[in-house]
């Protein structure tokens, strides 16, 4: 089975991932490390010289060549499912299951604030009101895809082995 973690940047999709993959004994890929091991460059620096447009056609095949791998949590980036055909490939792949990471915007705005320099969509936005408009509005607008998903979990308030615990028992 494999095991696809959807859900808004900060929602903690690799480090939940991981921590997942290591209790199942499954292989674990976060896939915009595997663009950037591919491609050779940050994701930032794909934004910064090739632009959006150029790095969702990557990410979306990409995200091809891994559907359908065994014993496998894949991360998504958070605009992965919003994207092309990238949603339906994850629905309709055989033997996967698609999880939502949900976390409010306050929680979102909490991680993501001291980190805004790495992430290329938020870069740019100096104050944390601007932010947590930026991610109202982008959680507005990816809500409706990352609630397709097969499984959602609240991540507010809790540690990651809360979160992983919780995915643990929905899954068996």
């Amino acid at each position: 089975m494999t095991l696809f973690l959807v859900g808004y940047m900060g929602s903690g999709k690799s480090v939940i991932g991981s921590k997942l993959a290591d209790i199942l004994k499954y292989n674990y890929l976060d896939l915009d490390g595997y663009i950037e091991e591919k491609e050779g460059a940050t994701i930032k620096i794909i934004f910064k010289t090739k632009g959006e447009i150029y790095f969702r056609k990557l990410e979306s095949s990409y995200l091809k060549e891994l559907i359908g791998l065994n014993n496998t949590v894949i991360s998504l980036g958070g605009g992965t499912p919003c994207y092309g055909n990238n949603l339906n490939l994850i629905l309709e792949s055989k033997n996967s299951l698609s999880i939502y990471l949900k976390a409010s915007i306050k929680t979102l705005v909490g991680r993501l604030y001291q980190e805004r320099y790495k992430r290329p969509l938020i870069a740019h936005l100096e104050d944390i009101s601007a932010l947590n408009e930026f991610i109202g509005k982008h959680i507005f607008e990816r809500a409706p895809f990352y609630e397709q998903s097969s499984l959602s979990i609240k991540t507010d308030g809790l540690d990651i082995n809360e979160v992983v615990d919780n995915l643990v028992l929905k899954l068996f």
